[in-house]
């Protein structure tokens, strides 16, 4: 087998997160390559990249299905870099991502999947979610500014939530970018080396730093609660960024093929119609 069937053969089910598991995720390897090489990565991604480019034709053609994908990941995870590289080039007309930030007093007057569930996919749509509501128990929960009742009964909302737009017809597939704590500061620290990146770069980012271990808790727990088989988390290890990106667009891929899609069919007449 070469290594270009390698990249596009190796076990995809190992990085899904079981449901009801306990998860530990020191025992995940963020370094993971599955032994490929990165310029053969980096072709084979082209290619499923062109893969992507045509199913999401379809889905967008068709107006039958809905997609949702998540991204969630500390600080420097890649969120942003996932989605200018897996997307690239899809169409914009069917695609949209949807950034979660802090909530206005708008959407704090609501409940808080109020926000998220009217950016949800409509028929024919891929919506991608930098950040979602799981947000709603992470940053909150290692704040301590909910209680440990209302995590748990957040996680029971967000699997109904998503058994809703599951039974609506929503596949929904959930990544989680696994980078190491040394990655995350040379990440950090190349935002204030170089100066055109001197925006992305936050004091904040250093305090949050500093609670590393509970969010790895809280990112285990989050994962180990709401993996579902309508809805799975993935845990994508995202220190090298090329591999990262093999791994989510395999994954999304072959979530679009099992779709088993099909252009409408055209209108009758077409094949003897010539145009003036």
């Amino acid at each position: 087998m070469s290594t270009a069937e390698h990249a596009l053969s190796f076990d995809l089910s190992k990085y899904r997160v079981a449901p009801g598991s306990k998860v530990d995720l020191s025992a995940w390897d963020t370094n993971e390559n599955e032994g490929l090489d990165k310029q053969v990565g980096r072709k084979v991604t082209k290619g499923l990249n062109e893969r992507l480019e045509l199913a999401q034709e379809l889905l967008w053609a068709e107006d039958k299905h809905k997609v949702l994908l998540v991204l969630q990941a500390t600080d420097t995870g890649g969120k942003d870099g996932t989605i200018r590289h897996v997307f690239d080039g899809v169409n914009p007309q069917g695609v949209r991502v949807a950034s979660f930030k802090k909530p206005t007093a708008d959407e704090l007057a609501h409940d808080y999947l109020w926000r998220v569930h009217r950016h949800v996919p409509s028929s024919g749509e891929l919506v991608i979610f930098n950040r979602s509501h799981y947000e709603d128990v992470l940053v909150v929960r290692v704040h301590g500014w909910i209680s440990e009742e209302r995590v748990q009964q957040r996680f029971h909302h967000i699997r109904e939530f998503e058994r809703l737009l599951a039974d609506e017809g929503t596949t929904i597939a959930k990544f989680y970018l696994h980078i190491s704590k040394d990655e995350q500061k040379e990440r950090l620290q190349s935002r204030l080396d170089e100066p055109d990146k001197n925006w992305k770069f936050s004091t904040g980012d250093i305090e949050e730093r500093k609670l590393w271990n509970d969010y790895q808790m809280a990112f285990a727990d989050m994962l180990g609660e709401t993996s579902t088989e309508y809805a799975p988390w993935y845990v994508i290890p995202a220190n090298r960024k090329w591999f990262r990106n093999l791994l989510i667009s395999r994954i999304v891929v072959g979530a679009l093929d099992r779709l088993d899609m099909a252009f409408p069919a055209p209108e009758d007449g077409l094949a003897d119609l010539v145009l003036d």
